[in-house]
């Protein structure tokens, strides 16, 4: 008798929700410190213009790592293909921390 594998349960199990996450607000607050404490800001800027894309790029950050998150569970449980989940994941981090840093230094250094 031949044992059948369920194709749902192959491969390593996905990790949880908190490491994704925590990664991509890591990349995107290194990402954007290398933009905003390398210049000098303007005088009519202030002394907390560095806040916001401090804030805003990091959390567009975890929301890539989020997605990567979920796309990781959709190809786990429904058998999606690992390398289409992978590049799908990839474009959506890059395009969404791409729109944060706009979205932080708009204003500012891009005005």
């Amino acid at each position: 008798m031949v044992h059948a594998q369920n194709p749902k349960t192959h491969g390593n199990p996905p990790v949880s929700l908190i490491k994704p996450v925590f990664i991509g607000a890591g990349i995107g607050l290194i990402l954007i410190s290398f933009f905003v404490f390398g210049v000098e800001g303007r005088a009519e800027w202030g002394n907390l213009w560095r806040i916001r894309p401090l804030i805003i790029t990091p959390l567009a950050g975890a929301t890539g790592g989020a997605f990567y998150y979920f796309m990781d569970q959709l190809r786990y449980r429904n058998g999606v293909n690992p390398t289409i989940a992978l590049i799908i994941s990839i474009l959506v981090f890059i395009v969404g921390l791409w729109m944060g840093i706009v979205l932080g230094l708009n204003g500012t250094m891009w005005n």
